[in-house]
């Protein structure tokens, strides 16, 4: 199953490649990586969590990517903010450690920079409601040179946002509302080269959720060590 989702992947990125490369980029390439990452968890029992004009936003919110989560509330399909909830939401608040919250919640992590690396994001053209998505992180040359160790093990997270702009779909404040999420781990890879080991990549299909926008569709990805500290993010863009 799993390398059909990669074919799959692989045959969406081709098509845009021929099809679609005059019409638009979609990627991180030439934007400044994050130095931050802001998630607001949101219950979907809390309307007014959404519509809230003093929703929880970074003090300075240059080169912060901002995510919105919407988490499954208690009355589940019947939810106000159900159509929007997605099961990644609780998975994720797993991971920090974090239960569901009653309105919103906020978690905040600094990129730590200490091992320099590059981190791209890149998805082609909406096809059968999927996207065909890449995230690939490669240390720096210049910390290769100087044999800047890289974590024996990396989780990454590629998550498919979709961008709302303020005094649209019931909220005052611009979201960017997480509808898909890809998570995995990349391991040491002590038996290929060093140039090989020098750099990791996932190349994958994402299914786009009903209800969702593919004009305002983006990429937020980064990638962690074990103990939870991010090594690098980035989002992409269209052009």
């Amino acid at each position: 199953m799993k390398n059909i989702a990669r074919t799959l992947a692989s045959v969406l990125v081709l098509t845009y490649t021929a099809s679609a490369l005059a019409q638009a980029s979609c990627s991180s390439d030439g934007i400044p990586q994050p130095v931050a990452i802001f998630e607001r968890f949101i219950s979907a029992d809390c309307e007014a969590c959404w519509s809230d004009a003093a929703t929880p936003a970074p003090s300075a919110t240059a080169g912060v990517a901002v995510l919105d989560w919407i988490v499954p509330g208690k009355a589940g399909d019947d939810a106000p903010l159900s159509a929007a909830a997605t099961n990644d939401a609780p998975a994720r608040l797993q991971a920090l450690g974090r239960k569901p919250p009653v309105a919103t919640d906020v978690h905040t992590a600094a990129i730590e920079a200490y091992t320099p690396a590059r981190l791209r994001v890149a998805h082609g053209m909406p096809f059968n409601d999927y996207l065909g998505t890449t995230i690939a992180f490669t240390p720096l040359q210049r910390a290769a040179q100087r044999n800047v160790a890289t974590p024996g093990a990396m989780d990454f997270y590629l998550l498919l946002v979709e961008s709302v702009p303020a005094g649209t779909e019931g909220t005052k404040v611009a979201r960017n509302m997480v509808r898909n999420m890809l998570h995995g781990t990349w391991e040491k890879r002590e038996k290929l080269s060093k140039k090989e080991r020098m750099k990791w990549m996932e190349t994958r299909s994402m299914r786009i959720p009903e209800g969702a926008q593919a004009e305002r569709l983006r990429l937020v990805g980064w990638v962690q060590d074990a103990q939870g500290s991010v090594l690098a993010a980035a989002q992409s863009t269209c052009r």
